[in-house]
């Protein structure tokens, strides 16, 4: 089997339903913004934990930011107790020791503090509080982000566009968009976690504003130019699963 073969078989094999294990969230991820550059694989290498390695397609690493709302969310046995709140994150493509492709977050910003406590106590996720808006108006869609302690005020504007359907199976965007497993380190320990919901149903989007002052937050060096890739989902339903040991 190719390198290439076995990438895509990896990647459809993480995106499967997950049996083995219940679930202990729920929540509808809406209006999804997908921005992503191109970036030296060895600049992504170094800011990375130990037990990761940085994941490439055709040689090349990536780095997006991903505003999208949340809604719904609520812990299995809560069903009746949810919140909406919206999130912002920067994020990258790894994969660990066992060749599992997967999402390592730089940091992920949201407006609701006890979703920021309960992501950072029960799955060890780099959350921070922010003040967060969107607003639609004319078929486009704004989302502003104010980190707590930061003045810079953060705004993506976009308008969705022609409809794409399912990324096709070992294209770019299969590479940047399927991803069902997220990797986090606490106390010297690599961890995972899955998620599962059907593939995105994606569209094209033109941006008219969006900022890069998010990579210096996390104190990374911007990429150059506009994001190569600019892609759009109007959103999935989502089951989330048990922070657990990569090993």
């Amino acid at each position: 089997m190719s390198l290439v073969n076995e990438w895509v078989q990896r990647q459809l094999l993480e995106r499967g339903q997950v049996v083995d294990q219940p679930g202990v969230m729920f929540q509808r991820w809406t209006h999804l913004l997908f921005l992503h550059w191109m970036v030296d694989p060895e600049t992504i290498q170094q800011t990375l934990p130990a037990g990761l390695s940085v994941d490439t397609y055709e040689g090349t690493a990536w780095i997006g930011i991903v505003p999208f709302c949340m809604r719904r969310v609520r812990l299995v046995p809560a069903p009746f107790f949810w919140c909406d709140f919206l999130e912002l994150n920067l994020r990258t493509y790894v994969r660990d020791s066992n060749g599992r492709p997967g999402i390592w977050f730089y940091s992920l910003d949201a407006n609701y503090p006890a979703a920021v406590w309960m992501a950072a106590l029960f799955f060890s996720l780099p959350y921070l509080h922010a003040k967060m808006q969107v607003t639609y108006r004319n078929q486009e869609i704004r989302y502003s982000c104010q980190r707590r302690g930061s003045s810079a005020v953060l705004v993506y504007e976009f308008r969705p566009l022609n409809n794409i359907g399912e990324a096709k199976i070992g294209s770019l965007e299969f590479f940047l968009i399927e991803r069902y497993r997220l990797f986090c380190f606490r106390r010297g320990r690599l961890l995972t976690g899955r998620v599962y919901h059907s593939p995105y149903l994606l569209r094209e989007a033109i941006v008219t504003n969006f900022d890069k002052h998010l990579f210096s937050l996390n104190r990374l060096p911007a990429p150059a130019g506009l994001p190569i890739s600019v892609l759009y989902s109007p959103g999935v339903d989502v089951t989330v699963y048990p922070i657990e040991s990569a090993h």
